[in-house]
């Protein structure tokens, strides 16, 4: 396989990918250019405090106390001004439900711990736990079969 990678400013962007036949990699390489608008950041809210956060450093966004809330690689939180449905639609495709009132940062999750009741939790890497609902847990699992 090649890769060629040009940065021309003066250039109109555009991305061309040549390949025999269609694979797992060629539909995230078309999820990741359909979805990516030119930005990689949200704003978010710490006490007065106004913070940009990448997407990369936000390990997920949940609702606590009916609160939009982003947790970042430090688990930190910041208070988001948008709704859950309107981040889901911005955020990358790296970016999956776990539950009813989380998106969780796939690439930041560290493990899926099991209960001895039957549930499941997301740990992510700075150490903090969300409930993994049975729906979207059957889903991520379908997800990670594909690959």
């Amino acid at each position: 396989m090649k890769y060629t990678l040009i940065i021309d400013k003066n250039a109109k962007e555009e991305i061309i990918a040549i390949v025999h036949a269609p694979s797992s990699l060629t539909e995230q390489i078309e999820n990741l250019v359909c979805s990516f608008d030119g930005m990689d950041y949200i704003i978010g809210y710490q006490d007065d405090e106004m913070q940009k956060l990448t997407f990369e450093e936000i390990e997920c966004v949940t609702i606590i106390k009916r609160k939009v809330i982003a947790i970042d690689t430090n688990g930190n939180q910041y208070r988001i001004p948008d709704r859950l449905r309107d981040l889901e639609a911005v955020l990358p495709s790296y970016f999956i439900r776990i539950n009813k009132s989380t998106l969780a940062n796939e690439h930041r999750i560290l493990k899926f711990n099991t209960a001895f009741s039957g549930g499941v939790d997301a740990v992510f890497k700075c150490g903090y736990r969300e409930y993994v609902s049975r729906r979207c847990f059957s889903e991520i699992k379908r997800r990670y079969e594909g690959i």
